[in-house]
């Protein structure tokens, strides 16, 4: 395996990334289906909600997305494993764009509306852990922490983009949103089709086994490898608490307007606060920082990141809110690309997209349970006060997590090994003259791009 360690010298350049015509395709096809997925979300609440004028069937259509994850997000990952990556991912585009044509029906009862959500998001696993895992067989080096600090930025501008998108049109007319996000999926899959090399299956068929045995090998590795295990206790417990302020922007907006804000206003400026300290973060520390000073920063800006929340406990105006939490998003998007990059490169390459599987999942439910339990707890506390304590012990949660974080020498000694075993897995293509193919890992995000 080439010796992919950062080096001294400067960071890969945004040029550079962009030079490679396959990560192109893949940047273009994934920012085209998030925007789509956002504009989506936006039209559907709207949708269901003129339908039933029902609340809680306008949050049952939102949050149909999130099942999938939860009920077999590891299962349905798995599978992009035993096919190639290509074809995962041009076939779950055309089956999501089928099913958003027929949402995009008029006159569906809001009970098919909710299945065919459902049944699209059911694609969301396998083409996502299929994307993950072809990042690093595009991208070498530290183009692929730049990439994936690209990926992670685009992300977060997408959902911001999407969401305004989709709301404005969903206001005139909601088929058209819908039809608008079949068209993205359309072109996703083009641009994946004729813009991506064809490779073999990371998964020979000699060996495969049940599919749910495949599934609980990339438990088995995650959290038995201890390099992997430390990298995924690290983004697992960065996502506990830096989802905490957008989940609870709503009612705190209600609790603290003030500074000049109305409570719309409060909730908005809360709400992309993260995403956007995320952007700058990914941006900033991916392109300007050296990649052997991002590896040293990795302790530093895990503690940062609950500690920018602390003060919360001061119940501050919802614009100095929104500082901390783009302050939280900053340091975490820091952090999170370094170390997936380490955790992708430690991964075997046909463990990856199991992997990937295993790590979304984990997201989605710390997330979810992080804004559940904060959300109980303000129901007899003071959102600051939950807030700020919460992000007390994220602190120290945090400080146990770098205090056991692996050496330089046993982070090499794991990556190494996986070079080796990738040739037990299946031969591994060769990379060509432009440098397109590669030796090295993966992708990583937050939310749902924490990982991915």
């Amino acid at each position: 395996m080439p010796d992919e360690r950062p080096s001294q010298e400067g960071p890969a350049t945004f040029r550079e990334v962009f030079a490679q015509r396959e990560y192109r395709a893949v940047f273009a096809a994934s920012a085209l289906s998030w925007i789509g997925d956002f504009v989506a979300k936006a039209a559907v609440t709207v949708l269901v909600y003129h339908e039933t004028q029902s609340v809680a069937y306008s949050a049952a259509a939102f949050a149909v997305s999130f099942l999938p994850w939860l009920i077999g997000g590891p299962l349905l990952a798995t599978l992009a494993e035993r096919h190639r990556y290509r074809s995962v991912m041009v076939a779950c585009d055309l089956i999501r764009m089928a099913l958003m044509v027929l949402v995009a029906i008029p006159g569906n009862p809001p009970w098919l509306i909710l299945c065919l959500l459902f049944a699209t998001t059911l694609a969301n696993p396998p083409s996502q852990a299929a994307r993950s895992a072809l990042m690093p067989l595009i991208l070498t080096g530290d183009r692929l922490v730049v990439g994936l600090s690209l990926n992670s930025s685009t992300g977060q501008a997408a959902q911001v983009v999407g969401y305004l998108i989709g709301a404005a049109i969903a206001a005139v007319n909601p088929t058209a949103a819908l039809l608008l996000n079949a068209a993205t999926f359309a072109l996703s899959a083009a641009l994946v089709r004729f813009g991506i090399r064809d490779r073999p299956p990371a998964m020979s068929a000699a060996h495969r086994s049940h599919l749910l045995r495949e599934t609980g090998e990339g438990f088995r590795i995650v959290f038995g490898t201890p390099v992997l295990r430390a990298i995924a206790l690290l983004v697992f417990s960065s996502m506990l608490f830096s989802i905490v302020p957008e989940g609870l922007a709503a009612a705190w907006a209600r609790e603290g307007v003030g500074g000049g804000l109305d409570t719309g206003a409060a909730q908005a400026v809360i709400m992309a606060a993260n995403p956007i300290g995320f952007i700058l973060g990914g941006l900033l520390v991916g392109r300007a920082v050296a990649p052997a000073r991002r590896l040293v920063l990795i302790r530093p800006l895990a503690v940062l990141a609950p500690l920018a929340l602390v003060p919360a406990l001061f119940d501050p105006p919802p614009l100095l809110v929104a500082l901390l939490a783009a302050l939280c998003g900053f340091a975490v998007a820091g952090l999170l690309p370094v170390a997936n990059g380490l955790f992708v490169r430690a991964l075997p390459n046909g463990y990856r997209a199991r992997a990937f599987g295993v790590m979304a999942t984990g997201v989605q439910v710390i997330q979810g349970f992080a804004v559940l339990a904060t959300g109980l707890l303000a129901e007899r506390f003071s959102i600051p006060l939950v807030v700020g304590a919460w992000s007390a012990a994220g602190v120290l949660l945090m400080a146990l997590s770098v205090a056991r974080w692996p050496s330089r020498t046993t982070i090499d000694a794991a990556i190494e090994a996986a070079g080796n075993a990738d040739g037990l897995v299946r031969p591994r293509p060769t990379g060509d003259s432009d440098g397109q193919l590669g030796d090295v890992p993966g992708e990583r995000g937050r939310r749902s791009h924490a990982v991915g």
